[in-house]
């Protein structure tokens, strides 16, 4: 396939983008190139000739039609997204701007493109989203694609937005989508502002690692090289229309998150007395803190044949050896604006 990969020198886009080129696919690389996004992400195939960069910015109309008749994808990956929630209270604007708007804008790009062409039976829109547009979960219960949109933080509120635009432009227009929401992500390049880079890097440098509230927060890990390999599944393979939960089945609280990322310090950097853990220090909570987030990815697993191939433990370990091994990469990217900072107290 051809796919035009939107956001694909952001996190999760990379992920995407190394995948899909290591398995033969071409890659049009869309980003605007904002605060998180780093082409060293993509450095290991950016020399492909399976791989073409456009520096774009979502929200321009005729730059997506011209990438488009240029490039004449087989399929768009929408991953392009403000996502970090304690910037989205203090900036919602950037977040509806980028998140409703630009996900409009490529609609509507996506959709001229696709009637042009004929309406090809083959041609896929995939939007990535997340299960905070879901809510929060009590102690039990999880997420499924039938679970009502409840979104708490100008994030996920905009996703929420986002998705809903989706399917209406399925429901009105026709155009093929397919949509996936997916429980948290972590791994390798994952930008140092969110919490597992900030409290491997906080570790390192001697500096306190932050929880918020009482850190009973729970969160469900996916592995984000796992969740690549299921976003490429669902666009070849999902029934359009349809959205899946992905989920990594690794429940942890963040506080139990975080002590078990010191442990691993510990063992593959060892203080010279003492633990990592003796840094952890609990701190204001954030505004609307959602307490849980679990999804149950029956559909996928039972439609698609997917599942989560990754441990949280194993995941972790890989994670703490990779920041280890490229202080290249993330050094530069903790003097980029907010990073380091106490964001999310607009509220």
């Amino acid at each position: 396939m051809k796919l035009l990969v939107t956001g694909g020198a952001g996190f999760i886009g990379s992920a995407v983008v190394r995948l899909a080129i290591g398995r033969g696919h071409h890659v049009v690389n869309l980003d605007a190139l904002t605060y998180a996004a780093c082409l060293d992400n993509v450095a290991s195939v950016s020399q492909s000739p399976l791989y073409a960069f456009e520096q774009a910015d979502i929200r321009d109309r005729a730059a997506l039609t011209r990438i488009f008749a240029t490039h004449q994808p087989d399929a768009v990956m929408h991953l392009a997204a403000e996502s970090h929630v304690d910037r989205s209270i203090d900036e919602p604007g950037d977040f509806i701007s980028t998140n409703v708007t630009g996900t409009y804008e490529l609609l509507e790009a996506a959709r001229a493109y696709w009637v042009d062409r004929g309406r090809p039976e083959g041609f896929r829109f995939h939007h990535i989203s997340t299960d905070e547009v879901f809510g929060s979960l009590g102690p039990t219960g999880k997420f499924s694609e039938t679970t009502p949109y409840d979104p708490r933080s100008p994030y996920s509120a905009s996703k929420a937005s986002s998705d809903h635009l989706v399917c209406a432009w399925y429901h009105t227009y026709g155009l093929p989508v397919v949509m996936t929401n997916c429980s948290n992500n972590y791994g390798p390049y994952h930008f140092p502002e969110k919490l597992i880079p900030v409290i491997i890097l906080n570790a390192l440098a001697g500096k306190p690692l932050p929880i918020y509230g009482d850190g009973s927060n729970v969160r469900d890990w996916l592995y984000v090289e796992d969740h690549a390999d299921a976003l490429l599944l669902v666009v070849q393979n999902g029934m359009v229309g349809r959205s899946y939960a992905i989920g990594g089945e690794n429940e942890r609280s963040n506080l139990e998150l975080v002590r078990t990322l010191c442990a691993i310090l510990d063992e593959m950097q060892p203080l010279p007395q003492g633990s990592y853990a003796d840094q952890i220090t609990f701190v204001t909570d954030r505004p609307g803190h959602d307490a849980r987030y679990a999804i149950d990815p029956a559909r996928i697993r039972e439609e698609l044949g997917w599942r989560p191939s990754v441990t949280v433990e194993e995941g972790l370990r890989r994670t703490v050896a990779w920041y280890l091994d490229n202080e290249a990469w993330w050094r530069p990217l903790q003097a980029r604006k907010g990073v380091g900072q106490r964001l999310g107290v607009g509220a």
